[in-house]
């Protein structure tokens, strides 16, 4: 037989790979053949107002029409969504994914189907793409329209400035009030038109996307969001109405929630005839019968209610899809419906694989050209992105993107041919310049490795950013890179994408810097020139580490001494006390290394021949200029041994006034303060560690008879000295700033922070419980062991589920016992958990750290004080949202990205001697970076710290344009099949993220490969004490 004909799809011609909607099959797997037969048009009506029409077989199932809509969209995340229709009794009912279509719609030319949201997730960061957004946030519209989400006016007016922010723009009052009376959001409009306005004037700036996120934030946390009341009567004849969540069944008298049902406590769900049956699990604090009866109007209302039950319960409760009964060999007895399609946590799962390519849609109703130009050409695209979102990436507002039309807003068709091919409807394409078609266009970011290669044979600058991690994201996801955004930091403000989900795809939401200015792409001929014209000696690196590092440093001193004192100055939140305390002993020291900068700057330019090119040998050496300064930093020690009274009164005063801690709060958000500010105030006892190892390396390179050797020899013992004296209080200070850190981490806890307790180990492990292997996050202490779960929160934190005193437990290994990899019995004294690593060697580490922790408790006094505020029990079943990400959402109140946020979402442990391992093993300076479906490569500043990759244009930048968390990513060098072929490369990859960079030497080679190695592993107590180089701690 001849290969048929393939025709081109709408989506495969807008560059999205095949099969790019809701397909509920795994890899590998093919897709059912199409029922040939006679074709039948249905009606869709969008939820932008649009009706498109879809010829699909007669016999072809509900799945068919569901697939061609959603392929038709281009939209990933569709199983969100559903089909409802009305029957032939005029009731609306959802479209059977598994049943043909013809036997529910009888006569489809007279019907037309609503494509609607169907299932409501409890976080909207949960949703990755833009697109999902966008269509959620005109489901709300419509239902604000039709008086389903009811709320109060002031709310009601904020939710319609989001949606007039996202068609519009910024605010004018009289294009505002033309479009208001044009516009009719709901009834009785115009008694809150000023209102609306008044609201309209804040979101200055904010982006379509950026108001879809608002919307959906507030709308979120409405007590009607997503509602559908259904009417019944309880047993007493009361009129009621009945609904269902992502949570359970809730129950409601006219618009007031008046109980509700979580799944956790149903056991059964059952109908007969009008009666709708909930049976609940025995509780013996609960007053509720065993099995609750309510009273519907048919039985066709109360088995259309039942079978939505099931839906939400098997979608957002189950990991995957249920598998279908075995049908009875003589009769059946009850329903055989069953969900049909992938569960929440199989959506955020293949998401985060990024199996997918993100492609440009259109807002119909927006009348946004462009949005924050990256430049003033009217060519330039440019893309929006959500500024808050636990899994979104953020954008720089010179990077962030103009946007395309990828489609007409006409009717279009879409049929499938007898053969079993879809042809899509026609889409057309917007010309390359930035057009308006139809009103606003907007783009959804492809993945930068996808279009990296493309975007430079065009051979122009074009400017992409992440789409939601995430994240930190993320998502949004922690497996891919995050860009900034305004007062907000980097997971990721990270895009740590899916997997910154338990699975670092399970995101931030990590999503891929934008970076690609071609300009910044290097010839092989320039490269050949730089590498002739630098020394070559191994002495000259390490002089340039020590300048790369410095400015870095400097640069850090500088959030402290210039920003956070100018933030100070305007806000009268902080006593005079602690501002002269901070500020009186970081201006001597940015004073200090200024100076030092400046001197080491001019060497290595005397060194290089750029100042004096006749000038040989007594220039090429910076053993001289290290002893030098290190004699005069010694004059500085008395403001370093004030930094832990600083630290110490900084926390104080955040405890005792609300105010501070806002401010303090607030901040952190702007994009300069990459990291939380305590550690901006640990920088200059980190920097001494920093000139110890050099001096290291480079006493180790010299002979004796070296001309330099001498000064370095004397540089080290004179920094060695310093940090001899500094260490007991290095120690204090880290794990007194990872406390606070760890505080802001957890909800449920009353003082973690109390004279004594450190910090041993965070991770994540699963849990068994009777719902089977949970995941959950673990903080190991030297007096107790917490295990927590990710909130719902939009900040990531961690809910403290239970902790166990360390005191008389004792650990075994039960993978035996229990039939269970990698398993582990801990006994208290009160209670016994069992849990199991992903791995073998995480497993190792945890036993031996929390067997020396059970050591150091057993030579304290006795048992733990309480920790906890509450102790909320363990024994709810860990829902899909608590198990993925998402990131993608950014986290909304946007501090830097935690370490504890990204252990869960990579399923990686740290320990606090990684932690201080890492302050020492920090780097910074240029790399080459080339992504793996790239041709060029492009040069970039890159700061290593904090177990994180940070990406400038340039060292003089004072903020970071994305972000890289590295825990979870491995660490290798390209093999010949990736057809690098070049000296000095190395690849970080995790899941499918792939990224490649490239030294100018193979001194810089190797120290680039030695800091990123400390932050992809983690090591144990053990590893880090036997550790070969020396360690100040």
């Amino acid at each position: 037989m001849g290969e048929t004909e393939q025709r081109p799809t709408a989506g495969s011609r807008l560059g999205a790979q095949e099969n790019a909607g809701i397909s509920t099959l795994e890899h590998g797997q093919k897709p059912p053949m199409t029922p040939p037969g006679k074709l039948v048009s249905i009606k869709i009506q969008m939820l932008d107002d649009t009706q498109e029409t879809f010829d699909v077989p007669q016999r072809a199932p509900g799945k068919v029409l569901h697939d061609a809509v959603c392929n038709h969209l281009n939209l990933v995340e569709g199983d969100y969504f559903g089909l409802e229709f009305p029957d032939h009794k005029k009731m609306m009912v959802w479209l059977d994914l598994l049943k043909p279509v013809m036997k529910q719609i009888r006569r489809p030319k007279h019907v037309v189907v609503k494509f609607v949201v169907k299932f409501f997730p409890p976080d909207h960061a949960q949703l990755q793409e833009e697109l999902t957004r966008y269509l959620f946030a005109l489901q709300v519209k419509q239902d604000l329209a039709q008086g389903r989400l009811t709320c109060n006016d002031t709310s009601t007016a904020l939710l319609i400035s989001h949606i007039v922010q996202s068609e519009i723009g910024d605010f004018d009052e009289n294009i505002d009030r033309e479009h208001l009376a044009k516009n009719k959001y709901i009834p009785q409009q115009e008694a809150l038109e000023d209102k609306i306005m008044e609201f309209h004037r804040n979101h200055m700036g904010q982006t379509p996307a950026e108001s879809d996120f608002q919307l959906l934030e507030i709308a979120r946390r409405l007590e009607m969001y997503g509602i559908r009341l259904h009417p019944a009567k309880d047993r007493e004849g009361t009129k009621i109405n009945l609904a269902v969540a992502n949570t359970g069944i809730l129950v409601f008298q006219g618009h007031t929630k008046i109980n509700a049902f979580n799944w956790a406590k149903v056991r059964k769900l059952s109908f007969k005839r009008k009666r709708f049956l909930i049976k609940l699990r025995p509780d013996v604090n609960s007053s509720f019968q065993d099995t609750l009866e309510f009273l519907m109007a048919s039985r066709d209302f109360c088995k259309s209610f039942w079978k939505i039950c099931v839906e939400h319960h098997a979608f957002f409760r189950l990991f995957e899809e249920p598998k279908p009964k075995p049908k009875p060999v003589l009769f059946s007895r009850g329903s055989s419906f069953r969900f049909s399609g992938r569960t929440q946590k199989q959506v955020l799962d293949y998401v985060k694989e990024g199996g997918h390519k993100k492609v440009q849609f259109e807002r119909k109703h927006s009348k946004i050209r462009s949005i924050r130009s990256l430049t003033t050409q009217p060519s330039e695209q440019h893309t929006e992105v959500p500024k808050q979102s636990s899994s979104f990436a953020y954008g720089d507002d010179n990077d962030a993107a103009a946007v395309q039309s990828c489609r007409q807003g006409k009717e279009l068709k879409a049929s499938t041919e007898d053969n079993g091919q879809h042809k899509s409807p026609s889409l057309k394409k917007s010309p390359k310049e930035g057009r308006k078609v139809d009103g606003a266009v907007v783009s959804t970011v492809e993945e930068e490795e996808e279009a990296s290669k493309d975007r430079i044979q065009q051979n122009r600058p074009q400017s992409q950013q992440p789409s939601t991690a995430g994240s930190l994201t993320g998502s949004p996801h922690l497996s891919e890179l995050s860009i900034n955004s305004q007062g907000g930091p980097s997971v990721v403000n990270m895009s740590l994408s899916p997997n910154l989900s338990p699975d670092a795809k399970q995101s931030s939401p990590l999503i891929s810097p934008l970076l690609n200015d071609p300009s910044c792409i290097r010839t092989e001929e320039e490269e050949e020139v730089r590498r002739k014209r630098f020394p070559t000696e191994k002495a000259y690196f390490i002089a340039k580490e020590v300048a790369t590092t410095e400015r870095t440093y400097l640069k850090d001193l500088e959030v402290i001494t210039s920003w956070f004192q100018s933030a100070v100055s305007k806000e009268d939140c902080m006593p005079e006390t602690l501002k002269n305390l901070i500020f009186s002993n970081f201006e001597p020291l940015h004073k200090f290394h200024t100076g030092f900068l400046k001197e080491i700057e001019q060497r290595l330019a005397l060194w290089e021949g750029r100042s004096n090119a006749h000038i040989k040998g007594d220039y090429q050496r910076i053993g001289d200029v290290m002893l030098k300064n290190i004699q005069s930093m010694k004059q500085l020690t008395i403001h370093l041994w004030k930094h832990n009274e600083i630290l110490m009164e900084l926390e104080n005063g955040i405890k005792n006034s609300r105010k501070l801690e806002t401010f303090c709060r607030d901040f952190e958000l702007q994009k300069v303060c990459y990291l939380p500010l305590n550690t901006f105030l640990l920088r200059p006892l980190h920097r001494l560690m920093h000139y110890k190892q050099i001096m290291e390396r480079l006493c180790k390179h010299y002979p004796p008879a070296h001309v330099d050797f001498r000064d370095s020899r004397a540089a080290l013992a004179e920094i060695s000295e310093m940090v001899a004296q500094l260490h007991g209080n290095m120690i204090k200070m880290e794990n007194f700033q990872k406390l606070h850190e760890l505080k802001k981490d957890l909800i449920g806890i009353d003082n973690l922070v109390i004279p004594g307790r450190e910090f041993i180990r965070l991770g994540s492990l699963s849990k068994l419980s009777g719902k089977g292997l949970q995941q959950r996050m673990f903080f190991l202490f030297n007096d107790i062991l917490l295990y927590t779960s990710r909130g719902l929160t939009a900040s990531n934190q961690f809910k403290v589920h239970g902790h166990l005193p360390l005191y008389g437990m004792t650990i075994e290994e039960s993978e035996e016992e229990w039939g269970v990899p990698h398993c582990l019995t801990l006994r208290g004294q009160q209670q016994s958990i069992i849990v199991a690593a992903s791995t073998r060697s995480e497993m190792d580490k945890w036993t031996e750290d929390i067997q020396m922790a059970i050591d150091l408790a057993e030579k304290s006094s006795g048992p733990a004080p309480e920790l906890l505020a509450s102790s909320p029990p363990d024994n709810n079943p860990l829902s899909v949202s608590d198990c993925t990400s998402l990131p993608a959402g950014l986290i909304s109140d946007q501090r830097p990205v935690s370490i504890s946020y990204v252990c869960w979402y990579r399923m990686q442990s740290l320990s606090f001697y990684d932690i201080l391992q890492s302050n020492e093993n920090q780097l910074s300076g240029n790399l080459l970076r080339k992504f793996k479906n790239s041709n060029g490569w492009q040069k970039l500043w890159v700061v290593f710290t904090n177990f994180c990759m940070f990406f400038y244009k340039s060292h003089q930048d004072n903020h970071p344009l994305a972000s890289l968390p590295l825990l979870g990513y491995s660490l290798t060098i390209p093999s010949e099949s990736e057809n690098i072929h070049k000296d000095y490369v190395f690849k970080l990859h995790f899941k499918s993220h792939v990224y490649y960079f490239r030294a100018e030497s193979e001194y810089t080679f190797e120290r680039w490969m030695e800091v990123i190695r400390s932050a992809t592993s983690s090591a144990s107590r053990t590893r880090a004490l036997s550790h070969k180089e020396p360690h100040a701690y």
